[in-house]
């Protein structure tokens, strides 16, 4: 909820993980208020995690707020620090973290390639950026040069994008408050304490190793436990099925109910090189400004109706959270163990027999906490003025072992 402070434009906001949080610039706040920033709102953070934890109802608006917050503290210790960011740095800073997930679409991660080929949300969001760019004459030029790392100062880059950024501090904290996943809650206000510069880069004080170590460790069992928790990943394999079987009917002649935006994205793969393109009249880049959850949740609940019986039985399965069950293995499931399950299916007349192979889905899961590549490691400043890895710098085994992918193979299906 926005209080107003007088009659301008600086304000408040209620913030449930950090309190009272400020808005004390006035482009900051215009920006808030463009239609393209009010559209994170119809958007969930965390895609389908509800169906598993039901507090994550949170959305893109209040991670974008929640991060810009964490970057005017970190700002502010630096520039207590002697590090002088001027004023137009900063304000350009924040910019960047403001926007940084605007090209995020309907359920953030889950759909990401579902209505783009290659084409990434960071790019996206770049887009969205010069749009509103144009529409405030220029002003976002700083932050949008942050954010795609050219500008002359990438300290501030880092602050936005990297393996100790102020995107990561928000979200870990603000997941685990609204899943309710305590391992996941981490001490950013130390960490940002600690933060001071090295070469034009975030560094650590050797005193803050602990809460690194803690970050780390924190952030892992947050993949685990919630961003790739078994029931999730087969909600969400469940719905990218639906999409890409509403696709393959649209392909097929089949008239299905969608918003226009929705529609056209069933009508089309849109590459990089379309993105600008014109399409009767509008582009992709438009129609996906007009895409959030309800429009893929109204289909969903339309299409249960369906004549096909593949995309009704989803949809049904979906919104009735009758999700697949799912088998997760450290080593690569087997065809043998796939066609067991197919059989199985068909013998139960769970779904008829010629429709078996839609309802077995086969994947990885990939988790991997902490990159020790040079341009991305964690750099802790000891005592003595050098600079570690904080996979060198700690003295618990867990943060080395850390660095090492952990990938699972999986296999969800209807039972």
């Amino acid at each position: 909820m926005l209080y107003v402070m007088g009659t301008n434009k600086l304000k408040i906001v209620n913030d449930p993980v950090y309190g009272l949080i400020s808005i004390d610039n006035e482009l900051i706040f215009d920006i808030i208020e463009h239609p393209l920033f009010q559209r994170q709102r119809r958007i969930k953070q965390l895609g389908l995690s509800y169906l598993v934890h039901p507090g994550a109802m949170h959305t893109r608006f209040q991670h974008a707020l929640g991060a810009t917050h964490l970057m005017r503290n970190a700002l502010d210790v630096l520039d207590h620090k002697g590090f002088n960011i001027d004023e137009k740095d900063r304000e350009s800073a924040l910019i960047a973290i403001l926007l940084h997930d605007l090209g995020h679409g309907p359920f953030s991660h889950t759909l990401e390639s579902s209505f783009f080929s290659n084409v990434s949300h960071e790019q996206i969001s770049e887009e969205f950026m010069k749009i509103i760019d144009r529409d405030f004459q220029g002003k976002l030029g700083g932050g949008i040069s942050v954010f795609n790392d050219t500008h002359p100062c990438r300290l501030l880059h880092k602050l936005v994008s990297s393996q100790l950024d102020m995107d990561r501090l928000d979200y870990l904290n603000r997941d685990s408050f609204f899943t309710g996943v305590s391992d996941g809650v981490i001490g950013s206000a130390r960490i940002i304490q600690m933060l001071t510069c090295h070469n034009d880069e975030p560094v650590i004080e050797a005193k803050g190793i602990y809460s690194i170590e803690k970050f780390l460790i924190a952030r892992r069992l947050m993949y685990w436990q919630v961003y790739l928790h078994k029931t999730v990943v087969a909600a969400e394999e469940m719905l990218k099925a639906i999409i890409q079987r509403a696709k393959e009917l649209v392909a097929m002649g089949v008239d299905i109910f969608a918003s226009p935006a929705l529609k056209f994205f069933l009508k089309n793969v849109v590459t990089e090189g379309l993105i600008h393109v014109e399409f009767d009249g509008v582009t992709p880049l438009e129609h996906f400004a007009r895409l959030d959850d309800s429009d893929i949740i109204c289909a969903i609940k339309v299409w249960r109706d369906s004549d096909d019986y593949i995309l009704s039985r989803l949809c049904t399965r979906l919104i009735d959270r009758r999700l697949f069950k799912i088998e997760v293995s450290n080593n690569e499931i087997p065809d043998e163990r796939i066609e067991q399950i197919k059989n199985e299916i068909i013998r139960s007349n769970t779904v008829p027999a010629q429709f078996a192979d839609r309802f077995v889905i086969k994947g990885s899961l990939y988790n991997k906490a902490y990159s020790r590549h040079h341009n991305e490691a964690i750099k802790i400043l000891q005592k003595d003025g050098k600079i570690k890895d904080i996979a060198t710098a700690s003295d618990i085994s867990n943060v080395s072992t850390l660095s090492k992918p952990v990938i699972k193979s999986f296999v969800c299906y209807a039972t």
